[in-house]
C-alpha cells in the first residue's frame, strides 16, 4: 500500500508543475524525483530525454500510474547526467537511498536467492537470501527464491545430500564410535527412505559423501551434469517399466535442473566477466569512465584527456581490480539488483564490450599508465 498522504498539505496544482517543467527542463539524459508536500521522495525515474518524459506524465489518463504519482506530487526535481548509462546507475542508487514508495509498489521489488554449499565435514546445499563471509561457496544471484529452493531440493535429493540443521552431529562409517548404540539410526525421514546418505547415522564414508558434494559443486560450476544424468537414467528406467506418470515427473525435474544450469552459467559469466574500465561517451562531450568489478560500479571518473589523468585512472582501477578476490561475499539484494542491471545492459548492447579495458588486458597499461 502507498503511504497515506491525505493529511499532508494540498499539493501544488498539476498545471503549475507542468509549466515549471516546460520552462526549465531540457531534453538531456537525467534522473528525476517526484516529491510529496512533506518532502518524501515518492518516485524516482530516468530518461534519455528528461523534458519529454516529465511532460508525458501530464497526459496520463485518470487512474494510470503516472497520474496517480503526479496527484500526490508537490515538487519535481531533476538532475542531468552525461549519458543513458549514467542515468541508469544514478536511478538505481537513488532508489536504494530513498526507497520511494511508488518504485517499490509499482516496480516489482525483486527478491534474489543464492545457492550456498556449506563448508562442513558433511556439506549442505540450500538457498539463501544473502552471501556471508563464512567460507561457504555461493552461486547466483537468481530471481525467484521459491523456484531456486525447489531446484536446490532436486539436487540434494538426487545426490542424497543432507539438509538437516548445522548442529546435527555427523558420524561417518569410517569414524564410527562402536560404543554409540544409536549410531546407525537415521535422524530424519529422508535417511530412512534412502534419499540421504545419512552421515548422521554412519550410513556412508567421508569419501563417499565428499564424492557427492564434488558432483554438486561441479554441476553448480557448469562443469558437469551428474544430477541430470542420474535423473535421465531413472526416467528411462521408469519408461521401460511402463511407469509413465513417474517418468513424466522425472522429466519435469530434468527440465527444472536444465533451466537452473543455464542460469548458473549466465550468473557465473555475469560475475566473473564484468570486471573492467568502461568508457562512456557523454552527449555533451562530458565523457566518463566507470570502474566496474564483478558487476558492481565502484567508481566514476571523468574520461582522461592527459597522460597524468590516464595514469590516475589506471592507478585507481588497479586498486579495485587487485583487491582481494572475495567472490560473492557481501552481496545482498541491493548488490544483486546492480549486478543483474549491469549484466542486462551489456547483454543487450554487446558492442559496448569492444571498448572496455580489462584488468588482464596488456592494452590497459599501454593506454593508461605512464
Amino acid at each position: 500500500m502507498i503511504p497515506a498522504v491525505s493529511d499532508a498539505p494540498r499539493p501544488v496544482p498539476a498545471i503549475r508543475l507542468r509549466e515549471e517543467v516546460r520552462a526549465a527542463a531540457e531534453n538531456r539524459p537525467g534522473v528525476y524525483r517526484m516529491i510529496a508536500p512533506d518532502e518524501r521522495v515518492l518516485y524516482v525515474g530516468k530518461s534519455v530525454h528528461v523534458r519529454t518524459r516529465l511532460l508525458s506524465y501530464f497526459r496520463e489518463p485518470r487512474g494510470a500510474k503516472g497520474e496517480e504519482v503526479l496527484r500526490h506530487t508537490a515538487r519535481i526535481e531533476w538532475e542531468y547526467v552525461s549519458s543513458e548509462f549514467a542515468a541508469l546507475v544514478l536511478e538505481l542508487k537513488s532508489i536504494k537511498q530513498w526507497r520511494p514508495p511508488y518504485n517499490v509498489v509499482h516496480k516489482r521489488d525483486r527478491v534474489f536467492a543464492f545457492i550456498r554449499l556449506t563448508r562442513e565435514p558433511a556439506p549442505r546445499l540450500h538457498a539463501v537470501s544473502r552471501v556471508r563471509a563464512d567460507g561457504a561457496r555461493y552461486f547466483g544471484p537468481f530471481g525467484g527464491p521459491a523456484r531456486i529452493r525447489l531446484a536446490v531440493r532436486e539436487i540434494a535429493d538426487v545426490l542424497e545430500l543432507r539438509d538437516c540443521g548445522r548442529h546435527t552431529p555427523v558420524r561417518f562409517a569410517d569414524q564410527l564410535d562402536l560404543f554409540t548404540l544409536d549410531a546407525r539410526v537415521p535422524l530424519c525421514l529422508r535417511g530412512d527412505l534412502g534419499r540421504c546418505l545419512a552421515p548422521c547415522a554412519a550410513r556412508c564414508t567421508r569419501s563417499a559423501y565428499h564424492e557427492r558434494t564434488t558432483l554438486a559443486l561441479r554441476f553448480l560450476r557448469g562443469e558437469a551434469e551428474a544430477p541430470l544424468e542420474l535423473l535421465r537414467e531413472r526416467m528411462s528406467s521408469a519408461a521401460t517399466r511402463l511407469h509413465f506418470e513417474h517418468a513424466a515427473l522425472l522429466r519435469d525435474r530434468i527440465d527444472r535442473l536444465e533451466q537452473l544450469r543455464e542460469e548458473l552459467v549466465q550468473a557465473r559469466d555475469s560475475i566473473e566477466t564484468l570486471t573492467f574500465v568502461y568508457p562512456v561517451r557523454g552527449q555533451a562531450g562530458d565523457d566518463q569512465v566507470y570502474i566496474i568489478r564483478r558487476g558492481l560500479v565502484l567508481a566514476e571518473m571523468a574520461a582522461p584527456r592527459t597522460l597524468a589523468e590516464r595514469a590516475a585512472v589506471a592507478r585507481r582501477a588497479r586498486q579495485y581490480f587487485e583487491a582481494g578476490a572475495r567472490g560473492l561475499q557481501g552481496v545482498g539484494t541491493a548488490e544483486a539488483s546492480e549486478i543483474l542491471m549491469i549484466a542486462r545492459w551489456f547483454r543487450r548492447r554487446p558492442q559496448e564490450l569492444d571498448g572496455v579495458w580489462r584488468p588482464d588486458d596488456p592494452e590497459l597499461d599501454v593506454e593508461l599508465a605512464v
